[in-house]
Parts: C-alpha cells; structure tokens; sequence
C-alpha cells in the first residue's frame, strides 16, 4: 500500500513539474505539493551541515524553499536560537511530531514563544536522509493546534524521501558537507561568524553563539544582525555589552 502510495504522489509531483515547464525549481513544486496533499499552513525544506569547526552538534544551514513568509521565519528563528524541530529531527534522524506547540515551552524554550507569534500552533519535522546520511529537514506547520494523521505522517515520510533525491541531485558537483551553493539567505551569516571570530579571536562556535545572542536580545532577525556585520555598521568587541556599530572593521 506504501508503494501504491508512493507512485502516486511521484505522479503527482511530475505532473505539476510537467505544468510548470520549467519555470519552478522541483524543491518549490515538491514543497507546494506537501502544503496542499497535508492540508498544512506551511512548508519549509532545508539543508544542513555542520560547522567546520564544529563537533557536528551545531549544523548551519541552507534555505532550500519556504511556501510563506512563516516558514521562512520559522527557520530563520532556529538557527537565530539554535534549537527546534528541525534541528531535533536532524540530530536523532526521526521525526519530530508537535500537534501543540503550546505545550512545548519547556523542550523548546528559545523557539517556542517565537514562533507562536509567528503564527506557528503546531509544528513536524521530517529528516531528509540516505541510511545514516542525514541532509536535512521538511518542515511543516500548522496555524492551529491538531495531531496529522497515521495517512498523513506516512505520506509526509514519503515526501520527504522525494525530498531528499531532489536535494542529492542538486548536491551533484558539490562536496558533501558544502551547503554554501545553495541559493541561501543565510550565507552571510557563515561570513558574519568568521569576521566576528577574527575579531574576538575565538572558536566559530563562540563567535555564532555571539551573533546569536546579539539577534536574540535586541530581538532582531538573526540574517539582519550579520548584514550589518558584513556591512561594518556591527563590531563585537571582548565584553558582550561593548558592541559597536557604526565601528571599523
């Protein structure tokens, strides 16, 4: 029966490439299929890698897709906080299923309040993964609270799969740990972290944690703090309530 299912949502997701001719990217059209087949608010696809000098516990990460602003910000506000259901998903390479994000508060502290105001009330995370190969996740939201169904955790594994040979093809040319050719806001970020590193002489987890902590008190988007630090207008200096902007590089 998992088969059958499985040849049709391939069916379906050839078909709507077929229709779009080209003109969308096989991630976006598989991400649009999952909102509607799930009947979910949103769907976020990502990729990750760990730091390169990292313990393989702190992943970055590359956008691949996301249906709607919410999603977009729902994987922006987990790597500004370094914890939620995709990064969970990513570490123990199974599904990570909250029918009430409500009721997360004490697993997801950091993440949780966040992404309420979002407009996130439920949240599941399926890993993309060959074997033991993790790539990275497909994220789905719901505004409301509620449980999906067995039919629907099984198709979502399913789709994640598709997801996942989508991702490898593209990875096609390019190093296994290397998430940087991805079309990805958060390349700034990794460029951010380096000149923070430089500045502080400090490991780049120290340097993330940093940026971080920086986005997360002054309540800004993680992608705009390291604009302006890739801009100059953000110095970090030895004492986290010493940094500058508008400072020299």
């Amino acid at each position: 029966m998992s088969q059958d299912r499985r040849t049709v949502l391939m069916s379906r997701l050839e078909n709507r490439l077929d229709a779009a001719d080209g003109t969308a990217s096989r991630m976006g059209v598989l991400c649009a299929l999952t909102v509607e087949h799930l009947a979910v608010s949103g769907v976020g696809a990502t990729v990750l890698a760990s730091l390169a000098d990292g313990d393989g516990q702190d992943p970055s990460r590359g956008l691949v897709h996301a249906t709607n602003e919410v999603s977009t910000g729902l994987e922006d506000l987990q790597l500004t906080v370094g914890e939620g259901p995709c990064l969970d998903a990513f570490v123990t390479g199974g599904p990570v299923l909250v029918a009430d994000l409500a009721d997360s508060h004490t697993r997801w502290p950091g993440f949780t309040p966040g992404a309420l105001a979002l407009g996130a009330a439920a949240v599941f995370s399926f890993p993309l993964h060959i074997g033991a190969a993790r790539l990275g996740s497909l994220d789905v939201y719901h505004d409301r609270p509620g449980k999906l169904s067995d039919t629907q955790i099984s198709d979502a594994l399913i789709l994640a799969d598709l997801a996942t040979h989508a991702v490898v093809t593209e990875l096609e040319g390019h190093a296994s740990g290397d998430a940087g050719w991805l079309a990805d806001p958060h390349a700034e970020i990794h460029q951010a972290t380096g000149m923070i590193q430089a500045q502080l002489n400090t490991t780049t987890e120290a340097a993330l944690l940093r940026l971080r902590a920086h986005a997360y008190t002054h309540a800004l988007p993680l992608i705009d703090v390291a604009r302006r630090v890739t801009d100059r207008q953000l110095r970090f200096t030895d004492e986290p309530d010493e940094d500058q902007q508008d400072a020299p590089a």
